[in-house]
């Protein structure tokens, strides 16, 4: 049984997500976590009577042992960690929606502070690529920044959603890091540098990402699923009731190999095999648990895993015992584990004997009813239906027994798709129709779990079916939709049958095409997009959707092995929103100057008024002490107006930079490689430099260049 080796009680609430450790004077760890108001607190139980001096930090009045670091707004991020060469210890970074901070907490003084327009949602700090130093990168509104020890920005790029996890890792195995993005799309993204190396699809946002050891990391989503990844490729996965608040590898049971540690939203800790996902350990806090590090809490030379609730209870926890020999539970989860296996085992043998009772009676009656052939195995097809009178567009997908005697009387499916994924079920007979609309160009496997009936049995059958790709695009000659007017043209070194495989392989069609010049219309709505290759190589795919665009770009450019592709693109409708979007990018951040101005005026102000006040009450001249104090009433309730007007001009505003980001990151995914790296870090500088005519022609021709 492995129980806490101490335990905390804290007199400060914390928030969930923002715990670290850090050896701020370079020898002692300190706990350091964000509270509710703005605050950071650092525990520091090896320097009592050390009170800070004044700056930022000040004495907790609720324990002795805690400094806080004075933020003055919401805390969305922190980490801790080695960021330069000239520091005692490790640099706390803490991140808010418009600013991140980088402080030096030995020596109680800021090493920079720098305005993020995009915001900061997750942070990590450490090397990336051959980036020489270490850097404080930050995911926010759709966009990645990295920050060295001088606040200078080093490393920029845009990604497809919300960042909400950030982690570096060795993905290729090269010795280098890698950055492993986890973002609102429900991807994960894997950047070496500013390049887009890999993509893994989940089915929810992807809340946490752990490096666990070598290309192997934890991931886990807002549904509450949590599982491990060696590179692109699966090891595990489960989904629980409950949200996993924090994820952390750590080698709990002294086998050498870490395990996967997690932190629920009801209070369960649990540590899982990287294998296999069993648990091998697991304990309960009396509310949800915050964070989990590790740091030799108790300097004796071992690391500890440090676990903390959002009531400010903090557990550390020793790596077992050999003698143990990996068994961490104590005797109660024993005893639940040979309950549920007996349990198990019971359901089993009930199993077995019905098909016992179920062959003899075949065999008296010499009947086949009740059993299906062992190698019996369900037929499946796929087809595009297009809109009917009363149902809109869908494909169609149907299961059907070999012999028509036994009828599927259920279906379930697994995982949990989205609700709208599966629009509704149709039942004949010995065949199920299922309607499928994705809102997706890469739709995720289907797992199905079917029973079907036949006789007095069920017999239970399993099928994974994965939609192409571009399956909700259907073929059409004659179509009364106007042709679009976006476009995207590039050329390619390879033969048209190749582009002909490719068309057979991502589009549902009825019957094989043999020629890359064909037209689809859009299952979603309606829109054209028609595919045409020249005698030269060049290809032009038309469409008004950038997004369906440049997914064909990276989806042909995939099948083709194609590494370095540069295009022109014209989508005159997206180009003329955006514009607008850009014009009110630059109203939005002429309203804040002002507001800001204004505020700074109305605190000058107040600084007046009260001095006057507390003059006059002093001289006893009441008359103007009342005047004064009904003028800061007033004034105090004009600024909680100018207030609520920034904070929604400041919500509205980083609506259209995530808008501008995700503009860049269109753009980029119409070419491949060193063009579209080239692409987003020239659109950047244009922006910068507030140049709108260079970045259309960047987004356009693919180079500032006329």
């Amino acid at each position: 049984m492995l129980v806490p080796i101490f335990t905390l009680k804290l007199n400060h609430k914390i928030n969930p997500r923002m715990v670290t450790v850090g050896k701020f004077d370079g020898v002692h760890p300190c706990l350091t976590a964000a509270t509710q108001a703005g605050k950071v607190f650092i525990h520091n139980p090896h320097a009592r009577g050390q009170r800070p001096v004044a700056h930022r930090l000040s004495q907790s009045t609720l324990d002795s042992d805690i400094s806080l670091l004075n933020i003055n707004q919401a805390v969305t991020c922190l980490t801790a960690g080695t960021l330069g060469p000239n520091t005692t210890g490790d640099t706390l970074l803490v991140g808010s929606q418009t600013n991140l901070l980088a402080y030096d907490v030995h020596d109680n003084a800021d090493i920079f502070y720098r305005e993020v327009t995009d915001g900061a949602n997750a942070i990590v700090l450490g090397k990336l690529g051959d980036i020489p130093r270490p850097l404080a990168i930050i995911g926010g509104n759709c966009a990645l920044q990295g920050f060295d020890y001088a606040g200078n920005d080093h490393f920029w790029t845009v990604t497809g959603d919300n960042v909400r996890s950030v982690v570096l890792c060795d993905f290729t195995g090269d010795g280098k890091n890698e950055l492993l993005v986890g973002s609102e799309d429900f991807d994960i993204r894997v950047f070496k540098e500013d390049e887009l190396v890999s993509e893994m699809t989940e089915n929810e946002t992807v809340t946490a990402l752990c490096h666990m050891h070598g290309s192997r990391f934890g991931y886990a989503l807002a549904n509450g699923t949590v599982g491990v990844y060696d590179r692109t490729a699966r090891y595990w996965r489960i989904k629980s009731k409950n949200h996993a608040m924090s994820i952390h590898a750590f080698d709990l049971n002294a086998d050498g190999v870490v395990e996967l540690i997690t932190g629920w939203s009801n209070g369960k800790i649990d540590a899982r095999s990287d294998r296999t996902g069993e648990v091998i350990f697991k304990d309960n806090f009396s509310s949800s648990v915050a964070g989990v590090v590790e740091g030799d809490y108790r300097l004796d030379g071992q690391q500890q895993l440090i676990c903390t609730s959002t009531e400010g209870e903090v557990r550390g926890y020793l790596p077992a015992s050999k003698d143990l020999k990996g068994n961490l539970m104590d005797s109660g989860a024993e005893q639940d584990l040979i309950r549920e296996l007996s349990q198990r085992r019971q359901n089993l043998l009930l199993e077995l004997r019905n098909y016992d009772e179920n062959a003899k009676g075949v065999s008296e009656t010499n009947s086949g009813m009740g059993v299906i052939p062992a190698n019996t195995q369900l037929q499946t097809a796929l087809s595009v239906r297009p809109a009917m009178e009363a149902q809109k567009a869908h494909v169609e997908l149907s299961i059907s027994t070999p012999n028509g005697r036994c009828p599927v009387s259920e279906l379930l499916l697994y995982p949990l798709q989205k609700p709208s994924f599966v629009t509704c079920q149709a039942y004949v007979c010995w065949r199920v129709l299922i309607a499928f609309f994705s809102p997706y160009n890469e739709p995720p496997p289907l797992h199905f779990i079917l029973f079907v009936f036949c006789s007095t049995q069920f017999h239970v059958f399993e099928i994974t079916r994965q939609l192409p790709r571009f399956s909700m695009y259907d073929i059409t000659v004659d179509s009364l939709d106007a042709p679009p007017t976006g476009r995207v043209t590039f050329s390619i070194n390879d033969r048209p049958q190749r582009v002909v495989m490719w068309l057979n392989q991502n589009f549902l069609l009825p019957e094989g095409v043999d020629s890359p010049d064909i037209t689809f219309n859009s299952l979603r709505g309606g829109g054209l997009l028609s595919i045409s290759m020249a005698n030269n190589g060049q290809i032009t795919l038309s469409t008004d959707d950038i997004d369906l665009a440049g997914d064909l770009v990276q989806s042909l450019a995939s099948f083709l092995a194609i590494e370095d592709l540069s295009a022109e693109a014209d989508f005159p409708g997206y180009f003329e929103e955006l514009h607008t979007t850009l014009t009110e990018v630059d109203e939005f951040h002429s309203v804040h100057q002002k507001l800001t101005a204004a505020m700074a005026d109305h605190s000058n102000y107040i600084r007046n008024m009260l001095v006057q006040a507390e003059d006059a009450r002093l001289m006893g001249i009441m008359t103007t002490m009342k005047k004064r104090y009904r003028e800061l009433y007033d004034l105090n309730r004009d600024l909680i107006n100018e207030y609520k007007i920034r904070s929604n001009n400041h919500n509205a505003l980083l609506a259209c930079l995530k808008s501008v980001n995700q503009a860049i990151q269109r753009a980029g995914r119409l070419r491949v490689g060193k063009p579209k790296n080239q692409v987003i870090s020239a659109c950047r500088d244009a922006i910068k430099s507030n140049n709108i005519n260079t970045l259309f022609r960047i987004m356009k021709a693919g180079t500032a260049s006329s």
